[in-house]
């Protein structure tokens, strides 16, 4: 059961740099945009701001723009907009559906890239009501000492539960982020960090503008996820895949996962199979590589034997599947 919103003020930001001019000023502040995650977190006592700086205003995080091979997404684009966009839908197929994945239609119309890419992490004992985490002494991620997760760890292991962010670190991804010393640029995979309290690479008074993607000719992709429910679930795990098929070989093979570590993970290793047959030997491969780099924890009422077996299959099934239609699409 959720509870009132805390006390706040409304700052509406006029650009982005107006934005991160106030989150220096006001150290107590939130960014907000479509306000999907926040505003629910808040109200369940998970996250506090004495100030939320409204981003509606900034103009410039909202525009979705082709710059020659690459496709240019401000961080204010919707989901809703982001799913239905032509060039993504025809060139970023793994993108669009990762989108269409989120929540339901009405969250989609107010969510946000950015919103979804700085999605908080979460896990059974952490995702409650205050009186029920109360109850059982609270946790590291909020007001605790101990990860409920793994008691014994130094560290909080909530998971990383974000749709968008798989297909983005397959297509290959970077992002802009603004900051007090001025504009920076790095791939989506340095965004991230495996820590369920600190899962993200900025600075606490940094904003993300922007996500650059490349338009890879040949290239196919799609995104699915494990849920309970066909609509509104988090994933359980999910995975995107990136893939080029040059005749009968591999020609570029990408994988991501999420749902299964405190942050999306991007599977190293996979370029070996780069002029290689897609054969069973291949697929084991991947396999390998992939149950190596994720670690689902015990964040969900799934159990964490299932999701470890059911990842790996869902990357087969989507690689498989593409490779087949990479064959007809020839």
């Amino acid at each position: 059961m959720m509870g009132a919103l805390s006390e706040f003020r409304l700052m509406r930001a006029t650009s982005a740099a107006d934005a991160v001019r106030l989150r220096g000023e006001f150290p107590a502040s939130r960014f907000i945009a479509g306000g999907t995650d926040l505003l629910p977190n808040m109200r369940r006592g998970l996250t506090g701001a004495e100030v939320l700086i409204d981003l509606g205003g900034v103009d410039e995080i909202r525009e979705l723009r082709r710059d020659g091979d690459v496709l240019r997404i401000g961080a204010g684009v919707t989901l809703a907009t982001l799913s239905a966009d032509p060039t993504v839908v025809a060139r970023l197929h793994a993108l669009a559906q990762a989108a269409l994945a989120v929540a339901g239609p009405t969250h989609r119309r107010a969510a946000t890239l950015g919103g979804n890419l700085c999605l908080d992490t979460r896990c059974q004992y952490y995702n409650q009501s205050e009186d029920w985490r109360r109850g059982n002494d609270f946790c590291m991620k909020r007001s605790g000492d101990v990860c409920r997760v793994a008691p014994k760890s130094s560290r909080c292991y909530a998971a990383f539960s974000g749709d968008v962010a798989p297909a983005l670190l397959a297509l290959g991804a970077e992002v802009e982020v603004l900051g007090p010393q001025g504009l920076r640029r790095l791939p989506l995979t340095d965004f991230y960090i495996d820590d369920g309290m600190a899962w993200l690479a900025l600075g606490p008074d940094e904003l993300l503008v922007a996500v650059m993607v490349p338009l890879v000719a040949g290239r196919t992709s799609a995104y699915e996820k494990i849920r309970v429910r066909g609509a509104i679930d988090f994933p359980l795990g999910g995975v995107a895949v990136a893939l080029r098929r040059d005749g009968e070989l591999i020609g570029e093979l990408r994988v991501a996962c999420t749902g299964v570590s405190s942050r999306p993970e991007f599977i190293a290793g996979l370029d070996e199979l780069v002029g290689k047959p897609l054969d069973d030997a291949a697929l084991a491969t991947m396999e390998r590589h992939l149950k190596r780099g994720i670690q689902p924890m015990e964040t969900t009422l799934v159990s964490v034997p299932y999701r470890r077996r059911a990842t790996p299959l869902l990357a087969k099934r989507l690689v498989r599947r593409l490779w087949d239609e990479a064959r007809q699409g020839a």
